[in-house]
Parts: C-alpha cells; structure tokens; sequence
C-alpha cells in the first residue's frame, strides 16, 4: 500500500518556490512523487511506506517556508480499469 501526505505550505510565491520545496522533500524522503501547488498553499507526497512527518516538516521548513497540517491517507494508484 502507498501512503499519500497533503502538507500546508505558506509562503509559496511563484513555481519556483514550489520546485524548491519539491527537491527539498525528494532529497531528505523516499518519495515517489512530490507536487507543490503555491494557489492551495500545499504540497502533497506520494510515498511507498510510511514518512517520518517531522523529517517532513524539518525538510520543508529548512527551505524557508512555514508547514502547517500534516494530512496522511492511503492512497492507490488510479489506473485505466480500477474502480
């Protein structure tokens, strides 16, 4: 089963604030995918197994941007024939 984290993130202003927080999470996490939208202020993280949420939020924070709520659900892949 693969985990989905949606994390707050303020303090985004344009898409390159969003590519810092994105390598940021990549370096410091084995994640398998990281997306950034500044507009909903969050960032959410795909990710095999569970994350440690405070090497989450260390990682975010130490790019400059204040993290808020942690949300944490399953998450499986939608494919062409899932239901």
């Amino acid at each position: 089963m693969m985990w989905k984290y949606t994390v707050q993130v303020d303090g985004m202003m344009c898409s390159m604030c969003e590519s810092h927080v994105n390598d940021a999470v990549r370096k410091a996490l084995p994640v398998k995918k990281v997306t950034s939208s500044r507009s909903r202020n969050e960032t959410t993280v795909i990710a095999e197994a569970e994350l440690d949420e405070a090497a989450l939020r260390a990682a975010i924070s130490a790019s400059g941007y204040d993290v808020g709520k942690i949300r944490k659900a399953p998450w499986e892949k939608k494919g062409l024939f899932s239901r």
